[in-house]
């Protein structure tokens, strides 16, 4: 008989609460089998049980995680079982045709890359399954905690991402909207790249002193100013040269366009969860010729990626820790789920510990 395991899922559509599982024992040749160690709770596991499929009944949630390689496949290449490592949100095959054209973050299909709590159990259990290990695990350095690995993941990646795609010159000018787990990395991306001037938009105290913390030059708090309104005026009416969208609404999409200024970017990183269409100011697009251009991106995942992430952590050039304002053991993760989902006690990141 198999030995079992602790895991938190999907119960019906739209509930969550844990479940006993088979522990994986059979890792593939490509793949790998993993000892959850530490794992983050994230916006998007709210969002894919807000969603009601029926398909994900059952299905283990989480896509942060860090652990000890517990079986690897025969084919697997520069591991070995007992390697403690960071294990990439996004796990593309990086052999289909969207991975081989450069957009592995799509493997397969659209959004294909995140499998995690989608088309495969996530992280969120005691042990889980690693697809094309070798290309989506990285050893960490022995002298950066769990706790700091973690967020090479997927908050790290996907917020600096952001601001890679917002095209940022050197001294240029830069507007963050909303200042969550992945728009405080994408403060700390731009100010990484360069930028002279970082604009973060947040109301919450608690963010808008973590956006200082992290690199922004001025915040402006949307519930007190008009954001487009202040954002030109601190840029003299030219508008900054690239805006980044961390949130997911219409009303910040559409300030992320008006602030923009000609030839500028517009960079989206946020998860929109409602309606069926995203509008675009016509005007402040200039009537579709405005030369403003619009990025889309999801973290493209991978060791490559992730050994990036790493160095930027053991060099001490971000330090992405003070994201977690609540730490949970695996027992807890009914109440970090609720507490995540209400936003409850000012709630940012939630660590989880095995």
């Amino acid at each position: 008989m198999n030995e079992t395991m602790k895991a938190f899922v999907h119960t019906v559509p739209g509930q969550v609460g844990f479940t006993e599982k088979s522990v994986p024992d059979n890792p593939g040749t490509n793949g790998a089998i993993i000892k959850t160690r530490t794992a983050l709770l994230c916006t998007s596991d709210i969002h894919a049980v807000d969603r009601k499929v029926e398909a994900l009944r059952n299905t283990t949630l989480g896509h942060e995680a860090v652990g000890i390689v517990h079986k690897l496949g025969s084919q697997v290449k520069g591991l070995k079982e007992g390697d403690r490592v960071a294990v990439s949100a996004t796990t593309p095959c990086f052999r289909c045709e969207n991975c081989l054209r450069g957009f592995p973050s799509q493997c397969q299909r659209m959004l294909g890359g995140v499998k995690f709590g989608n088309s495969k159990d996530g992280v969120l259990a005691e042990y889980f399954h690693v697809n094309d290990a070798e290309a989506n695990l990285v050893p960490i350095q022995a002298t950066i905690p769990d706790e700091a690995a973690v967020y090479a993941t997927d908050m790290m990646p996907t917020g600096i991402m952001g601001a890679s795609n917002a095209g940022i010159p050197a001294g240029g000018t830069v507007a963050v909207f909303a200042q969550g787990p992945v728009g405080l990395m994408a403060t700390a991306g731009a100010r990484l790249l360069g930028a002279g001037l970082v604009i973060a938009v947040e109301s919450i105290p608690k963010r808008k002193a973590l956006s200082k913390q992290f690199g922004a030059d001025r915040v402006v708090d949307f519930i007190e100013v008009d954001p487009v309104k202040e954002i030109l005026r601190l840029t003299e009416g030219k508008g900054v040269d690239s805006a980044i969208e961390s949130l997911g609404a219409q009303n910040t999409f559409e300030a992320c366009v008006k602030v923009t200024r000609p030839g500028g970017t517009v960079s989206v990183i946020g998860y929109f969860t409602k309606g069926e269409y995203i509008g675009i100011p016509r005007a402040e697009w200039g009537f579709g010729m405005g030369e403003k251009t619009i990025r889309t991106g999801l973290c493209p995942g991978g060791k490559e990626l992730m050994r990036r992430m790493l160095r930027l952590l053991e060099t001490g050039r971000v330090d992405p820790s003070p994201l977690t304002t609540h730490v949970f053991e695996f027992s807890e993760l009914d109440r970090a789920f609720r507490m995540m989902k209400t936003k409850a006690d000012d709630i940012i990141k939630p660590l989880i510990r095995f």
